[in-house]
């Protein structure tokens, strides 16, 4: 049998609004929370996320990824355009994801979730 992939918006978002990251540190402002099943059963989120700043300077952003010792740092450059983050990653087992910028509420995420179900 064959599996279902349905693109739907991030759990922290509605309708695919951008989320303000208004956090500076950890624990940052939940993103999205995955499935609760796992990859063996064939539920996963691929998650697709990009961050914006609309800060005078570059700022960096972290993305905490199913728990606070998986990060991803990454340098996001002033006000040109979205910068990719996170390219399609399979998340599941209830993990959460959740961002803090540099500074509070100058970093906005947006991005979707292709649902994988069997």
């Amino acid at each position: 049998m064959a599996a279902t992939i349905t693109k739907v918006s991030l759990s922290g978002s509605a309708n695919y609004n951008m989320i303000a990251v208004t956090a500076a540190c950890a624990p940052g402002v939940i993103i999205h929370t995955a499935v609760s099943g796992n990859a063996v059963e064939n539920q996963s989120d691929e998650v697709w996320l990009w961050a914006y700043n609309g800060h005078t300077a570059a700022l960096t952003a972290t993305i905490e990824w199913g728990q606070t010792t998986a990060c991803l740092i990454q340098s996001i450059p002033s006000k040109s355009g979205y910068s990719l983050m996170i390219p399609g990653v399979p998340l599941s087992n209830a993990y959460v994801v959740k961002a803090y910028g540099q500074d509070a509420s100058k970093i906005y995420i947006s991005g979707f979730v292709n649902q994988i179900r069997p």
